[in-house]
């Protein structure tokens, strides 16, 4: 006897010309080392969004936003959540540690989040983050400061952990916490005595971590859904205006970024498809995020950082302090080759500038490169030439058209347009949603 398995189609028999390829995502990336201010450009165009998605990393993110005078912050939850009118979706791609998501909207609830249970949806396919991921994630850090005498500065919030449990294909899946749950706490504990038996000092409570988890299960049950078929009738339905909220930014990228001082994930555009389960042809607009200085926090090169008074100025008159960490942000001047980079890899079609910029390029040992390096030790040694404009002194966070712009500041924008060579569109001089000035 022969058995043959069966799938409905809803759309078999039915031929769709080529050109109609359903609706189009617009992408919300960072071009630098994070911290850009994507939440707030996030924000804006989610005020006109039927859907806001994250795709990738985990509550590593941090992005405010600023309503209303009220400022939000969001590690794990899309910044769209504040919409009222739309759905959020935290993608497959997303690593989810269940306590830090509803300590997360607990705190934003108190500032005025209303409902958001109702409009998240969560992947079944998204991986866990269990507490025993972010215990690792500290003792790895101290076992590289003991053994290499430097560490890669992770936000311990065990995201490196958990992808690498799902690369090794002994991590858990939202999917699997709302199945059998005895299967699922078979295999958590034997994850757990994996980890003790690489880490003998780890201690973990399972009995006590098991029984919150079920209580988990339950809260998020009416929000998980299956990812794919939801983002595929989101495409192919109605039309609908579909974000995606990138996290992290294209230097920290775990294939292209200045490794191995990165995150885990692919925070770049492919990340887009492989963390939502969508075909690249789904791709419209990719916003690039720049900031007017570049920063990054924690270790690694930095071409152009200001270990002086300059980065102290830029520190301080920037408020650079890590949403996720809490962490002082290195600061140092504009990189355009680390923009053309990022460039290169997602394709940008426009960028933010959140503040008026400035600019540099790259040589090495005298002679000019015309890539970014690959590796570390390299790009520690590059020497920076840097292009000097003149700058100005007035105040712009009161500018709301171009022409209120001072002219200095016009010919920075335009010096970064050329030498990246895409248009910048928006350029923002606050933190609240109306700091921001449409070009064209």
């Amino acid at each position: 006897m022969s058995h043959k398995a069966c799938y409905t189609n809803p759309g078999a028999g039915v031929k769709r010309p080529r050109n109609d390829t359903g609706n189009k995502l617009t992408v919300v990336l960072g071009a630098q080392w994070g911290d850009e201010g994507k939440g707030k450009v996030v924000d804006l165009l989610a005020t006109e969004s039927d859907i806001i998605c994250r795709c990738q990393g985990g509550n590593n993110a941090g992005h405010t936003v600023v309503v209303d005078g009220k400022e939000y912050d969001f590690h794990l939850l899309p910044s769209g959540i504040i919409n009222s009118k739309a759905l959020s979706v935290i993608g497959n791609g997303v690593v989810i540690h269940l306590p830090g998501l509803f300590e997360e909207a607990e705190k934003n609830e108190k500032k005025g989040l209303k409902d958001w249970e109702k409009r998240l949806i969560i992947s079944d396919r998204a991986h866990i983050v269990f507490d025993f991921h972010q215990a690792v994630d500290g003792l790895q850090e101290v076992q590289r400061q003991a053994q290499e005498g430097k560490n890669i500065g992770t936000t311990k919030k065990g995201i490196g952990p958990t992808y690498s449990s799902k690369a090794s294909r002994t991590g858990l899946r939202i999917c699997d916490l709302l199945a059998d749950f005895k299967d699922f706490s078979m295999r958590f504990k034997n994850l757990a005595q994996q980890y003790q038996a690489m880490f003998p000092t780890l201690e973990v409570d399972v009995d006590g971590q098991l029984k919150k988890l079920k209580e988990y299960a339950e809260r998020i049950r009416p929000m998980v859904r299956d990812g794919v078929y939801f983002m595929y009738d989101a495409i192919n339905g109605p039309p609908k205006k579909i974000l995606v909220e990138g996290a992290n930014a294209a230097l920290l990228d775990i294939d292209f970024g200045t490794y191995p001082f990165v995150t885990s994930s692919n925070c770049t555009v492919g990340g887009v498809c492989t963390g939502l389960g969508i075909p690249p042809l789904n791709i419209g607009d990719v916003y690039g995020v720049v900031k007017a200085y570049t920063t990054r926090v924690g270790i690694g090169a930095f071409p152009t950082e200001q270990l002086n008074e300059v980065g102290e100025l830029l520190q301080t008159r920037g408020h650079e302090v890590g949403v996720t960490t809490g962490r002082k942000r290195r600061c140092g001047w504009l990189d355009l080759v680390i923009l053309r980079y990022a460039n290169m890899i997602n394709g940008f079609t426009k960028i933010w500038a959140t503040l008026p910029p400035t600019g540099s390029y790259v040589g090495l040992n005298g002679k000019k490169i015309p890539y970014f390096p690959a590796n570390m030790d390299v790009l520690q040694k590059v020497e920076v030439e840097y292009e000097k404009l003149p700058g100005w002194k007035s105040d712009s966070s009161a500018c709301r058209k171009w022409e209120d712009l001072p002219v200095k500041a016009q010919n920075y924008i335009r010096f970064v347009e050329i030498h990246v060579g895409v248009p910048i569109k928006w350029v923002g001089v606050g933190k609240a949603r109306e700091s921001m000035i449409q070009m064209f």
